[in-house]
């Protein structure tokens, strides 16, 4: 009774009269904060909760209640009201709620005659501040250490504030919120760092924060693990916020180089022109003159498409004017990346991967080691279209490539394939029962079209399209019959090819005796070379029967105990025949036979010579039988590594002996000379984690004292292993990797058992351990080519390359990259990377010991991409790019 009448009297009266007072009050929302108290907050003088203004009310019969939704608030441990019914007292755990504003702490005073709230914290048992105030208003969150917030004004003064600014994060002592969105602090810390306390800030004696667009700040320096840099001194700062990205300037960075000058590089303006597309301006200036621009946008259209587009100009100048030293050299890149949507269109896809700049843009411009070396880029534009429900497909390509070193380009503007996937004609629609035998004859289709050329850089532009250009249309239908077996093992495929190419001209050759004209090769001739305009038809075709079959080879060990349960043995021999009529006959027009010099000597001339899909068919005929043999050697032992056999059950496990040996050659037996083709040899293996690679390819013919084939056999010639065959190639590769056994979770039990027994006199710190992460590699490489007319012995090249990495903390990593070239005994392009992750930063140190790219660099640098500037650079380099 007694426990009824007290929560009568101290909970429902005074919030009975608090609502009836209520009913006549009107808000004053024009009520803000003067602007000296702001103007003495920006300029540091002292500023205490006394000094806020406290919101009046005015009174009128027909206002509206300032509260517009009920208040909820609710504590762990105890809720008291004062007599009045106009404050209430919140104790652990407390927190109120009002609309979309949510307010947590251990201590929560409620006024509900001023309309404001008051929270703070408390210190545990350590002298740890917890329960702190943290404060919620839609998607905005702040944790504080004491704050007073106004109901009705949605001002408030708060102190060691702590609030997420997009990629950042601002600590200040004391901020007062004049808005929703808008923020007054004083001596504040803005970090991307994470750690409390952060490791690296900003420390702003002053600043605005507007929520989701910007942060401005007064007079700033940095902070490094407490200690203050005070150089380079930043008078003003302006942080992008906004959840969206929006338009600006792009910061350029500065630095030096030898041959250009000071420079400023990468300045400009960004344009957030759409939510589809964007476009960034950059440019560098070089105090000797040399400049560029760049453009590079984005675009983007949600389940459809995505790309981006390069633009880069170079002019860059060396030496002074006036001397012979003085140069200007243009460069250009463009670059396109385009793909679209798997979910777009199912039928039609269109995709570009375009890479093109002139031969010296790399080299002069780029800022890293792998543009730098890079010799070879490509480029491709391509259209495909799916004809449903159909076995049609057509595809349409534009495609480039270039050679760096040589400036050599090669266009293919444009490349069109039209196919049709295989069909059976003589199969029914609707069938019962096995498939007839003449139901398994297939035939397809495929049709390209090419129109390329292949020049020097300097002249590309210079060509002309009817002469330079190689064109053409070519159509391949491979007819395949049904295979069978015979005796059950060896299976058969019969075939038929046919091949026809489409040329718009042909080449007509001449002899005159008293003239003297350039043959391809650049060496005189008397046989001069035109070209005749026209439709020009070349066909060819083939018959081909192929088989192959599987032989097993087992050997099992006489001894039961023997850890060697078996070796098995896979033989896979293949044998095809194949035949092509001469091509060389009159009949067919391909061979011109021409006079070539007084005495009367005859040589045929392809009339097809440097078509865009070769020359004309060979001449001869061909009727060829290839063999070849592969062998594959397996063996199967008891894996005593397996704890969990038993003695009635043992674990077996594969070893692979021989992955791969094989043979491979043909016999021409209608040719009248040089029947034998040369022979292959291939073997790969793996021996204890050694991956090895070895081929070669034997000749069964001499060379005359030209260098040319002769129809002469080696093994009549030569004795020992030279009968054989002359070795014409022949390469052996090998590489091996070690790794760790040991990793972090060994380290971290070594710690742990340190710790715990107390091992070391300084404990883990004292103590060094090297089973930790780390790998290390390497590869040789050897090459041989057979004498030729420069190389009358044969050429060699071996290379052995190293690669390493070592972790020697969790947050140091060194690693390092070399290769030897043992012919020329000198290295190549080598590098030493040091590597120390700093958690909200990163440092590098980048070292190549010698050679043209000999150089260092060492960077410390923020990782956010908001304070990528913000960072320490120190490096010299031979290349002044690096």
């Amino acid at each position: 009774m007694y426990k009824l009448l007290i929560t009568y009297l101290f909970v429902f009266v005074p919030l009975f009269l608090f609502s009836q007072e209520t009913e006549n009050l009107e808000v004053d929302r024009d009520n803000q904060p003067p602007p000296e108290l702001i103007n003495e907050f920006m300029a540091g003088d002292t500023l205490s909760i006394d000094s806020i203004p406290i919101d009046t009310v005015g009174m009128d019969s027909v206002a509206k209640p300032f509260i517009d939704a009920p208040i909820v608030y609710n504590a762990l441990d105890s809720i008291m009201i004062s007599f009045d019914g106009q404050k209430v007292y919140l104790y652990n755990n407390a927190s109120v709620t009002y609309q979309n504003i949510e307010l947590t702490a251990y201590y929560i005073e409620l006024d509900l005659e001023t309309k404001q709230i008051y929270a703070e914290g408390i210190l545990d048992s350590t002298e740890t501040l917890v329960q702190k105030p943290i404060f919620k208003q839609g998607s905005e969150e702040y944790e504080s250490e004491t704050m007073r917030y106004n109901f009705e004004t949605g001002k408030a003064f708060i102190t060691k504030v702590v609030s997420e600014q997009g990629e950042g994060r601002i600590l200040s002592d004391r901020t007062k919120k004049i808005s929703d969105d808008v923020f007054i602090t004083e001596k504040a810390k803005y970090t991307t760092c994470d750690a409390d306390p952060p490791h690296f800030y900003l420390h702003l004696s002053k600043a605005k924060v507007i929520g989701n667009d910007k942060i401005i700040t007064g007079p700033a320096y940095m902070v490094l693990e407490g200690f203050p840099i005070y150089f380079p001194f930043i008078p003003f700062g302006y942080f992008p916020n906004s959840p969206t990205y929006s338009s600006g300037i792009l910061v350029p960075t500065y630095g030096e180089e030898q041959n250009r000058g000071f420079f400023l590089r990468d300045g400009g303006y960004y344009w957030a022109a759409s939510e589809y597309i964007d476009l960034a301006v950059r440019g560098d200036l070089y105090s000797k003159g040399s400049w560029a621009v760049k453009l590079h946008t984005n675009y983007r259209k949600r389940y459809k498409f995505s790309g981006a587009f390069d633009f880069k100009y170079a002019m860059n100048i060396y030496g002074d004017k006036g001397f012979d030293t003085y140069t200007r050299s243009p460069q250009f890149q463009v670059t396109w990346s385009h793909s679209q949507d798997p979910k777009a269109n199912p039928n039609r896809t269109f995709s570009a991967s375009v890479n093109f700049s002139t031969s010296g843009y790399d080299k002069q411009n780029s800022l890293s080691a792998n543009n730098y070396l890079r010799t070879q880029k490509s480029s491709s534009i391509s259209y495909t279209r799916k004809f449903e429900n159909t076995p049609f497909n057509l595809s349409a390509n534009l495609r480039h490539s270039q050679n760096s070193t040589d400036t050599t380009i090669s266009l293919s503007l444009p490349e069109m394939t039209f196919s049709m996937a295989k069909i059976y004609p003589f199969r029914k629609k609707t069938r019962s029962g096995k498939l007839k035998f003449y139901e398994n004859f297939g035939i397809n289709y495929t049709g390209n079209l090419k129109n390329s050329i292949t020049a020097k850089e300097y002249d590309l532009f210079d060509k002309s399209f009817p002469q330079d250009w190689k064109n053409g249309i070519k159509h391949n239908i491979p007819i395949s019959f049904p295979s069978f077996n015979l005796m059950k093992y060896v299976n058969f495929s019969p075939g038929i090819g046919y091949n026809e190419k489409w040329y718009f001209d042909k080449k007509n050759y001449t002899y005159y005796e008293d003239q003297v004209f350039p043959d391809p090769r650049g060496n005189d001739s008397h046989v001069k070379v035109d070209t005749i305009n026209g439709f020009n038809r070349v066909y060819s075709y083939s018959y081909s029967l192929s088989s192959s079959t599987n032989i097993y080879g087992m050997y099992m060990p006489r001894n039961p105990k023997s850890r060697i349960k078996g070796i098995r043995h896979k033989f896979t021999p293949s044998a095809s025949f194949s035949y092509r009529p001469d091509f060389g006959q009159e009949r067919f027009g391909y061979w011109q036979a021409v006079q070539v010099d007084s005495t009367g000597r005859i040589e045929y001339f392809d009339v097809n010579a440097g078509g865009v899909y070769g020359g004309s068919p060979g001449r001869g005929a061909s009727g060829a039988i290839s063999l070849s043999l592969n062998n594959n050697l397996e063996m199967k032992v008891v894996d005593t590594k397996d704890t969990t056999q038993t003695d009635d059950k043992e674990k077996f496990r594969k070893v692979k002996i021989i992955d791969n040996l094989s043979f491979a050659s043909s016999y021409n037996l209608i040719a009248d000379s040089l029947n034998l083709s040369p022979i292959s040899i291939r073997a790969r293996t793996t021996i204890k984690g050694v991956s090895i690679n070895l081929g070669g390819i034997l000749d069964p013919y001499e060379l005359d004292e030209n260098y040319r084939k002769v129809h002469q056999y080696v093994w009549n010639t030569r004795s020992g292993i030279n009968k054989l065959g002359r070795l014409t190639r022949a390469n052996l590769s090998f590489g091996m990797t070690f790794k760790s056994k040991k990793g972090e979770k060994e380290a971290d039990k070594k710690k742990k058992l340190i710790e715990e027994d107390n091992l070391l006199q300084g404990g883990y710190a004292d103590y060094i351990d090297f089973d930790i992460p780390w790998d290390f590699g390497f590869n040789y490489s050897f090459n041989y080519s057979g004498p030729t007319k420069s190389f009358p012995n044969g050429k060699v090249t071996q290379t052995l390359g190293f690669r390493g990495n070592l972790n020697l903390t969790e947050k140091w990593r060194l690693s390092m990259n070399t290769n030897f070239d043992i012919m020329a005994q000198e290295f190549s392009f080598t590098t030493f990377n040091v590597n120390r992750d700093l958690h909200c930063w990163s440092m590098a140190f980048n070292f190549v010991p010698f050679g043209f790219m000999k150089s260092y660099s060492f960077t410390i640098n923020a990782k956010s991409s908001m304070l990528k500037d913000l960072k320490l650079q120190k490096q010299q380099s031979h290349y002044d790019n690096f």
